[in-house]
């Protein structure tokens, strides 16, 4: 049986244990394990029920998701879990799973091929594959809506998110909530079965609906699907299993999940979505900074600035239970930013993401000032004021005043040199940036800045604290704009580029959205407001190269006052509940002053707009990563993943790369050199990968095994 899986006996009832650390995962011998326990139960005459339970902190938190890679990557499949499920379904002594922790995915699908199933009120059941761009693989779309019903299946398969033990015994997908130790519960519970019948999930039809009721259930799912998870190829392939479940036996319906779930399996999107779980994972490692590494413990802050990213940090810190002061200048600023807080926070109840209660516990964490007194004390400060160079060196420069030695001064800055605000104090080796994305109590992106004085011991305190905010946090280097912004500027200059030269702003932004862009690049720079480009533009003038391109129409609608949403006009016009309505006089400026400019107007084709915006990102991104600004191309789409609305289903810009062909883009981009200038100059490292044969994905390999 290996050690993956032990059988042990207590009295009457055999215990199934399976020991595969960290989260039980359904490698290559445990399913092999757990079907020799089951041939030895059958086999004992002197045990009458068994027990399946996880070691350690969970029960069967899934499949192992290399295995799936592999598969993904087209190596030969085995038999899968289908055939272990069916022998522990016609198991002729009961089996009970007992379920801690999780059982998602694969150990969804074990559990439901259990006779019973008891849980601890903690414990989470779920079919979350969509998330992965695949669906359940073994008969996980077919055994959920003969115990839970359908509306209910079609929901957890197609939108993958778990469900907590108690809403699983409302629904039938639990037998009972075990109180105290789950396993003597769980020997007690098959204990009672002896005279029951053995209930086998797949004979179960009592929940399955007619036509007529199920039909209104998938139209919405389906509608539902295509609205929320817009271009993914797995949601609507889950619901098209679980309604072939209804509608045919189970041997057939089998048969449908399984093509399916091989359709999903080698699509892009599944491929794509398996590189981003293990790269948000990878983000985490860095190769100088030792597991080890001390951690400076961090159980109060002070954020300096209340305006929209100041209170937005606030609340993340409070939302982790860290109580935090913060300080404005003056008491309208003050009230302003503690107004927005609460009102955040009402809306955060009202649309049911928070309790009251939770809000009121939050609010008590959060301490508003007008004076640095209570900073002394703090172990971490957040700088959020307005961006501006001098304005930060005067904040730091009274931090290291007032704060204590080994306290972390952090600047929220999105733009500015690290190494520069850490000059205006005698501690730069605790100085780093932390770029939250706007809204920040949202955004899962955290980019942490790393100046050249920072310390390991800041950096790894700043990644763990990341962790603890609920954010993604990714190491960047310190160069203009860090990684995001760096990349985020060339893809914006060509939108614009790309009106001036004759596109409209509707056709530019809908070709990104179209492609899985949460926005287009113009809608973006509504909502940002277009003033912050405007204003970082102006500050910056001086270091562009004379003579270069300058994209203008932008700067030209801020002169006349037209910052976006804000104002309720930017590239489009806003409604007064901010809906974005083409301005036909904003096309009508954009071609008259193409025209003063002796830019010729052209019709621009789709591919056109996609190519370029998205391979100046790319082109951009190669830069960085041959500077060292950012340690991995993973890194990178996780970066666009999460703060930039890059759809994750396409793996992010360097990824997406990657499936193009590195050949096919650095040819097109000698194109696009050829047409428009140096600003087009292929990245070294495009070059020379795209000479090789090889994607970013070898890059990362071969730099990975120099480390």
């Amino acid at each position: 049986m290996g050690d993956l899986v032990q059988f042990t006996k207590s009295g009457n009832v055999g215990v199934i244990t399976i020991n595969n650390p960290p989260v039980n995962a359904l490698s290559p011998g445990v399913p092999e394990g757990i079907s020799d326990a089951i041939d030895q139960l059958q086999k004992d005459d002197g045990l009458k029920a068994a027990v399946l339970i996880g070691g350690g902190s969970t029960f069967i938190a899934g499949a192992d998701i290399k295995e799936l890679e592999k598969m993904a990557a087209g190596k030969p499949r085995g038999a899968g879990l289908l055939p272990l499920l069916l022998k522990i379904e016609d198991c002729r002594k009961p089996v009970v799973a007992a379920i801690h922790g999780t059982a998602l995915g694969g150990g969804m699908e074990t559990a439901m091929a259990c006779h019973y199933r008891v849980a601890v009120r903690s414990a989470k059941v779920g079919q979350p594959e969509v998330k992965l761009g695949i669906i359940p693989g073994a008969a996980g779309t077919q055994r959920l809506p003969r115990l839970a019903g359908v509306a209910k299946a079609v929901e957890m398969c197609s939108e993958g998110n778990p469900v907590a033990a108690e809403g699983a015994l409302r629904l039938g997908l639990i037998d009972k909530l075990i109180n105290g130790d789950l396993l003597a519960g769980a020997i007690a519970f098959a204990q009672e079965l002896a005279a029951k019948p053995i209930p086998k999930t797949r004979e179960r039809h009592d929940k399955l609906g007619t036509p007529e009721q199920n039909a209104p259930v998938f139209a919405a799912a389906r509608e539902n699907a295509r609205k929320k998870q817009r271009g993914l190829l797995a949601p609507l392939a889950a619901i098209d299993a679980v309604e072939a479940a209804t509608k045919m036996p189970f041997g057939e319906g089998c048969q449908v999940e399984q093509t399916l779930f091989v359709e999903c399996l080698t699509s892009p999107q599944a491929k794509a979505l398996m590189h981003v779980f293990f790269a948000e994972r990878e983000v985490a490692k860095i190769p100088d900074i030792p597991k080890d590494t001390p951690l400076i413990p961090v159980k109060t802050a002070g954020v300096v600035g209340a305006g929209t990213m100041g209170g937005g940090i606030s609340m993340v810190l409070a939302n982790a239970g860290i109580p935090v002061l913060v300080k404005e200048a003056d008491q309208a600023a003050l009230d302003r930013g503690t107004s927005n807080i609460q009102k955040n926070y009402a809306n955060s109840v009202k649309r049911g993401r928070f309790t009251q209660q939770f809000v009121d516990e939050r609010l008590k964490l959060i301490q508003p000032t007008l004076s640095l007194d209570g900073f002394a004390d703090v172990d971490l400060v957040i700088e959020a004021v307005f961006e501006g160079m001098a304005l930060k060196k005067e904040v730091f420069a009274q931090l290291d005043k007032v704060c204590k030695p080994g306290a972390i001064l952090a600047s929220n800055t999105s733009t500015l040199d690290i190494d520069e605000i850490a000059s205006a104090t005698h501690r730069p080796q605790f100085v780093v940036g932390t770029h939250f994305f706007s809204p920040a109590n949202v955004m899962r992106l955290l980019e942490i800045v790393r100046g050249k004085a920072t310390s390991k011991e800041v950096i790894a305190t700043s990644m763990q604290l990341a962790k603890k905010l609920g954010k993604v946090g990714v190491l960047v280097g310190n160069c203009r704009g860090f990684v995001g912004n760096r990349m985020f500027h060339p893809y914006v200059r060509e939108s614009v580029f790309l009106l001036e030269e004759g596109a409209s702003v509707q056709e530019v932004d809908s070709v990104l959205y179209d492609f899985g862009m949460a926005m287009g690049p113009l809608a973006v720079g509504d909502l940002a407001g277009l003033d912050v480009g405007w204003r970082i533009r102006k500050e910056y003038r001086h270091l562009e190269k004379r003579g270069i391109r300058q994209p203008f129409a932008g700067d030209r609608l801020c002169e006349m006052g037209r910052f976006g949403q804000k104002t309720g006009r930017g590239w489009y016009k806003y409604d007064e509940n901010r809906r974005a309505i083409p301005d036909p006089e904003v096309t009508a400026l954009v071609r008259k002053w193409a025209a003063e400019a002796k830019i010729p107007q052209r019709q621009i084709t789709r591919e056109e707009i996609l190519d370029r915006c998205l391979y100046a990102l790319v082109n951009e991104g190669a830069r960085i990563l041959e500077e060292g600004y950012a340690l991995r191309p993973g890194d990178i789409d996780i970066i666009y993943i999460n703060g930039y609305g890059f759809p994750a289903h396409r793996g992010g810009p360097m990824w997406y790369a990657d499936t193009v062909g590195l050949k096919n883009v650095y040819h097109r981009i000698l194109e696009f050199h050829k047409q428009h200038g140096e600003l087009w100059e292929p990245a070294p490292l495009l070059k020379q990968l795209a000479a090789q044969g090889k994607t970013f994905a070898d890059y990362s390999m071969e730099k990975r095994a120099t480390a």
